[in-house]
């Protein structure tokens, strides 16, 4: 008798276990996975050489806004994998991230026909990736966030875009600009710069250009955003750090002040003891920022 009572304590201690179970799982919504992450889509071909792009899906339901990043590493080194504002996806954007030629392969312009060529591959592709082919952002930090601002205001320029590389019947223009301590004058950069920021950018403009600015005087204003402003130009977010000894906080300045002489739509905000990079331009506090202002640009 014992043993068939603790045997029966057994049975019903199963059935109430899996009652509250039942009672507890009612009303509790599926888990649903993130969606999959893209990897590695050729975007075009140059020279034999497949460029590549991760696509990283809105967590939203729907056709969503695709922001294009465009990664830093002084245009000679970085790759696609550095994402910082992934996690804007969770706030209904689509991301893709583009690896583009860089200085030591290519010379400029490669980098922006690059860029340029994955815009017109995306919005061809718009239906696959359900992105809206309208509300195409360019986004990019440093050596990026120079070639995001140089690709959004140079639509239309065909020194700096190949069409030749696909999809040429499609446009590379887009909505907005977020440009995140990026050069915006090569001309004027190498005076503004410290010490430490000569160190950095005379071999990074040297692989860039072919020489220093001086000696490719109409490479560096080809390649300088402040050249191209004109009042067709999308709206731009501009953010750097006053304490940046790599990039000049007068980049920007020079870039907010050709829009405002255009007439344009330009914000400038600034971090204040923020040097070149790191996480306080990647916080819960800037990618609401980053998505609140591109949200309302493209409303």
């Amino acid at each position: 008798m014992p043993v068939l009572f603790a045997s029966s304590n057994v049975v019903v201690m199963r059935r109430f276990s899996f009652c509250l179970l039942l009672v507890f799982s009612i009303g509790r919504p599926a888990y649903s996975a993130e969606p999959a992450i893209q990897r590695d889509l050729s975007y075009a071909k140059i020279n034999g050489v497949d460029l590549k792009l991760d696509f990283y899906p809105s967590q939203a339901d729907g056709v969503s806004p695709l922001i294009v990043w465009v990664h830093g590493g002084a245009w000679r080194a970085g790759d696609k994998r550095n994402v910082p504002i992934k996690r804007l996806t969770g706030q209904g954007f689509s991301i893709a991230t583009l690896n583009y030629r860089l200085s030591g392969t290519a010379r400029f312009p490669a980098q922006t026909e690059d860029i340029k060529a994955g815009i017109r591959f995306l919005r061809a592709h718009a239906a696959r990736f359900e992105i809206d082919p309208d509300r195409i952002v360019i986004a990019g930090a440093s050596a990026g966030g120079h070639l995001a601002a140089l690709v959004g205001v140079s639509d239309g320029v065909q020194t700096v875009e190949n069409l030749a590389m696909g999809n040429a019947e499609i446009s590379s223009h887009v909505s907005a600009i977020v440009s995140l301590y990026g050069a915006s004058n090569l001309l004027t950069i190498l005076s503004q710069s410290t010490p430490h920021g000569l160190s950095d950018r005379e071999p990074a403009l040297k692989l860039l250009l072919g020489d220093l600015p001086t000696g490719a005087p109409e490479a560096a204003r080809l390649a300088s955003p402040v050249q191209h402003v004109d009042p067709s130009d999308p709206p731009l977010l501009l953010i750097h750090g006053d304490q940046d000894p790599q990039m000049p906080i007068n980049q920007s300045h020079e870039l907010e002040g050709a829009y405002q002489r255009a007439g344009l739509d330009v914000t400038f905000h600034v971090l204040h003891g923020a040097a070149h990079g790191g996480n306080a331009f990647y916080d819960d506090q800037h990618l609401k920022l980053i998505a609140d202002w591109i949200r309302s640009r493209l409303d």
